[in-house]
């Protein structure tokens, strides 16, 4: 973990936490009480599938593929807005601008090809299987993915036993960067939201988890619109998910 930011306070250390101090700093000296997770960019690389469905629905449309790296710019706000950039070669203002009908059309060709494919390149970064396995405390992914390709993705990589529930982007009137889903987490588990650590690899992440007053933890390998995570100054960096836990 690298340039951690710690909140200037005294702390007093429970000695056998599972988190590291640099974590446990943020939540009273103790544990999180409950980590709330981002799905794609932080658990897992998706961008082959992502990509591959944008690129069927351009083809299917005639216009030109664009490719990996293009496609991993634009991921981070839910599908809809997946589509849109793609409609409009990343172009923020028209993006927001298409009628909903044009989307729409688009987004069943998307649909068809994503769900056709959404786990045949996707996988798990570095260290996020066994963070999962060792983190006993509970774990809730918060993505703007529609909830038609997360359950299943979900389901493909055998991570259902892992979280009591999972929000996603059409389960609430707002998704992230609004704090609503992390929030709506909190509550739902009754648990307090200076007891939550919030862990992202993008800007939306770090926005939500400020705006509810949650401890945050970003990624260095995600995607985040190509920007670099440590702009949006969350309190720790780090490259592997199992920077977060204790050496012990």
């Amino acid at each position: 973990m690298r340039s951690p930011k710690l909140r200037s306070k005294s702390v007093t250390f429970k000695p056998d936490t599972l988190f590291s101090p640099a974590v446990c700093a943020l939540t009273h000296g103790l544990d999180p009480q409950v980590v709330l997770l981002d799905l794609d960019g932080t658990l897992i690389d998706s961008v082959p599938d992502l990509a591959s469905a944008v690129d069927h629905m351009l083809v299917a449309l005639e216009r030109p593929p664009v490719g990996r790296k293009r496609v991993a710019e634009w991921i981070g706000n839910g599908a809809d807005m997946l589509v849109r950039r793609a409609l409009c070669d990343g172009d923020e203002t028209q993006a927001v601008a298409l009628l909903m009908q044009d989307v729409q059309a688009a987004r069943q060709h998307f649909d068809a090809a994503y769900l056709a494919a959404l786990h045949q390149a996707t996988g798990a970064f570095a260290g996020v299987g066994e963070f999962l396995q060792r983190v006993s405390i509970p774990k809730i992914v918060i993505t703007n993915k529609p909830r038609m390709f997360t359950d299943p993705l979900i389901q493909s990589l055998g991570w259902s036993g892992y979280f009591p529930f999972i929000i996603c982007g059409d389960d609430y009137s707002e998704r992230k960067p609004s704090p609503m889903p992390l929030i709506k987490a909190c509550e739902k588990l009754s648990i307090s939201l200076n007891c939550a650590l919030m862990i992202g690899d993008s800007r939306h992440d770090i926005q939500a988890a400020k705006a509810a007053g949650i401890a945050t933890a970003a990624v260095t390998y995600g995607y985040n619109h190509g920007e670099d995570i440590r702009t949006s100054s969350p309190d720790l960096i780090c490259d592997n998910l199992l920077e977060l836990l204790s050496a012990s």
